[in-house]
């Protein structure tokens, strides 16, 4: 029996060309030790994204038509060295009228919506080629709303993969909320998913227990209902610096000086939590076992922990910093690689 492969993105805007680069080196070598036409999707068996990891996982399961993914990471990363900074750039008269999103939210959504519109179009959720995992925050409802390609094949919950792109990357104080509408019309109000999962990996493990992948896929290869015995977890960061808050900053900073940094706070603080869970559940397994939970989260070197710093320089720091990491650990990702390709099916 093969085990059930998930990769798991983690938000962090611009900074998701450090989780690009790392993915890039992956697929080289699969490409190198396996198959010429290799892609990341077809070694993964779902694929979770939050935020900015969402948009890289529906880019890597966008279909090409005959039920193979179109793209390899290449694509993912070219878009955000060649659109990033159209995306997340503000005018000198937003930044004048606007300071520090203080008024509103600090970038216009409408760059992100029309390159998000000319890359997916009229692609819908169903249509990917892999369940995937994608999430968002219901304002309305207060409940977390996840975007699963398995499911929408099966009831009403199908939406435009634009649509759910613009949602799990609506985050507060950057981008506006946002409302999106199903396929039959029932309509959802959202924020980034990375409020209350910047770190995927745990939703993703606890949606891959109640999926019958041997159906799903029309093997006996892969179980159904896996358990965390039957799992391969590759979870990826966007980069580990926390940025220090001293006491005497904070002591009275009231709800103003508070914004930035409990937003800041909240995103790393549940990702470090997911971390710690998932390797204590890893933990618990036989030795082989315990080997199959990857966390990956480089420095960032020099680049700045801002999810919005497009500025040439840091594309290129953030760059650096994903080869650094790579050119540290080639042993541990190629022995990953390998239980990629042995758990293909």
């Amino acid at each position: 029996m093969k085990k059930i492969t998930i990769l798991s993105l983690d938000g962090g805007g611009i900074r998701g060309i450090i989780s690009c680069i790392i993915l890039r080196y992956i697929e080289e070598q699969l490409r190198k030790q396996d198959s010429t036409d290799a892609k990341l999707a077809d070694y993964f068996d779902l694929i979770a994204g939050s935020s900015t990891g969402g948009l890289i996982a529906s880019i890597l399961l966008y279909p090409d038509g005959i039920g193979r993914p179109k793209y390899s990471i290449q694509k993912g990363l070219e878009l955000y060295a060649e659109k990033g900074e159209h995306i997340f750039q503000t005018s000198f008269w937003e930044q004048l009228v606007n300071p520090f999103g203080l008024f509103n939210e600090k970038i216009s959504q409408q760059a992100l919506e029309r390159n998000l519109n000319d890359f997916f179009g009229k692609t819908e959720l169903k249509d990917l080629v892999k369940p995937c995992l994608i999430t968002s925050y219901d304002i309305e409802n207060r409940r977390a709303k996840l975007f699963n390609s398995y499911q929408a094949k099966t009831n009403t919950d199908n939406f435009l993969v634009k649509d759910i792109c613009r949602a799990t990357s609506a985050a507060p104080t950057y981008f506006t909320p946002v409302q999106i509408k199903s396929m039959y019309g029932q309509v959802f109000s959202l924020i980034d998913g990375g409020m209350y999962a910047n770190n995927p990996a745990l939703c993703a493990y606890a949606e891959v227990r109640k999926m019958p992948f041997a159906e799903i896929f029309n093997t006996k290869q892969k179980p159904n209902y896996p358990s965390v015995n039957d799992m391969v977890i590759i979870s990826i960061g966007t980069g580990a610096e926390a940025k220090p808050y001293s006491f005497k900053s904070l002591e009275k900073a009231g709800r103003l000086g508070w914004i930035s940094p409990i937003i800041d706070i909240l995103l790393s603080a549940n990702t470090e939590t997911v971390d710690y869970q998932l390797n204590q559940m890893f933990q618990s397994l036989g030795q082989r076992n315990q080997k199959n939970y990857y966390r990956i989260n480089p420095s960032l070197k020099n680049a700045s922990t801002n999810m919005d710093n497009v500025r040439k320089e840091n594309i290129e720091a953030l760059i650096q910093a994903g080869l650094f990491y790579v050119d540290e650990n080639k042993e541990s990702l190629n022995q990953l690689v390998q239980k990629l390709i042995r758990n293909k099916i």
